[in-house]
C-alpha cells in the first residue's frame, strides 16, 4: 500500500462525494478514482480494501461537517439561555443545508453500517464520543436543560436532518423549520424563566 497522505486525502474526499451521490453500493475504487481524477489502480495502492476506505471516509466526514472552533467560540460567547440553545440548533440546521454532501454521505454510512459490523462499531464509537462531548459542553456551559433534554433535542434534530436530506419541504417546509426548532427547545428544556417561576 502506498503511504501518500495527500493522495489518500484526495481519494477519501472523492469517496465522500461518491457516497452522497451514488450511495454505499456505488462506492467502488473505480468510482472513487474517477471522482478524484486519478489513474485506475490508485485506490487499491492506497487502501487495503473497501472497508479500509469506508473507515477513512467515516473519520473524514466528521472533520468536514464539524464547525470551525472559532465559529463555535463566537456563538457560545452569548450568555447561556434557552434562546442560545435554539440558535445553536438553528445553526446546526443551516449547516446541514450548507454541507448537504457531507451529511448525505454520513446517512449512507449509517445505512451501510447496518450490514457491516466493523463499520457499525467504528461509527458508533465516533457518534457516541461526539454526542458525549456535546452533552458535556451543554451542561458545563451552563445552558438550560438537563441531560435528558439535550438527548431529546439530539434525537429530534436527527429526525429533522433525515427529513430535510431525504424529503426536503414535505414534512417540514423550509419557512417553518426555525419556528419548529424553537418549539422543540421550549418543550425539551422548558421556556425561558420556567425554573424561576417554579421555585
Amino acid at each position: 500500500m502506498v503511504r501518500d497522505p495527500e493522495r489518500r486525502a484526495v481519494l477519501v474526499d472523492a469517496a465522500i462525494e461518491v457516497l452522497a451521490r451514488d450511495g454505499a453500493r456505488g462506492l467502488t475504487f473505480r468510482a472513487v478514482e474517477a471522482a478524484a481524477g486519478v489513474p485506475e489502480g490508485t485506490a487499491s495502492r492506497c487502501f487495503a480494501d473497501r472497508d479500509d476506505l469506508l473507515g477513512q471516509a467515516t473519520a473524514r466526514i466528521h472533520e468536514r461537517i464539524a464547525p470551525d472552533p472559532g465559529e463555535v467560540t463566537a456563538v457560545m460567547a452569548a450568555p447561556p439561555s434557552r434562546e442560545l440553545v435554539a440558535e445553536l440548533m438553528r445553526w446546526i440546521n443551516r449547516r446541514v443545508a450548507e454541507n448537504r454532501t457531507g451529511y448525505l454521505a454520513m446517512l449512507e454510512l449509517r445505512l451501510e453500517a447496518t450490514r457491516r459490523p466493523e463499520l457499525r462499531a467504528e461509527l458508533a464509537r465516533v457518534i457516541r464520543a461526539t454526542l458525549h462531548d456535546d452533552i458535556r459542553c451543554h451542561l458545563e456551559g451552563g445552558l438550560p436543560g438537563d441531560r435528558t433534554g439535550v438527548m431529546l433535542i439530539y434525537l429530534a434534530m436527527t429526525g429533522l436532518t433525515l427529513e430535510q436530506l431525504t424529503l426536503p419541504g414535505v414534512v417540514v417546509p423550509d419557512e417553518e423549520a426555525e419556528g419548529l426548532i424553537s418549539a422543540l427547545v421550549d418543550r425539551a428544556i422548558g421556556p425561558e424563566g420556567e425554573k424561576e417561576r417554579a421555585s
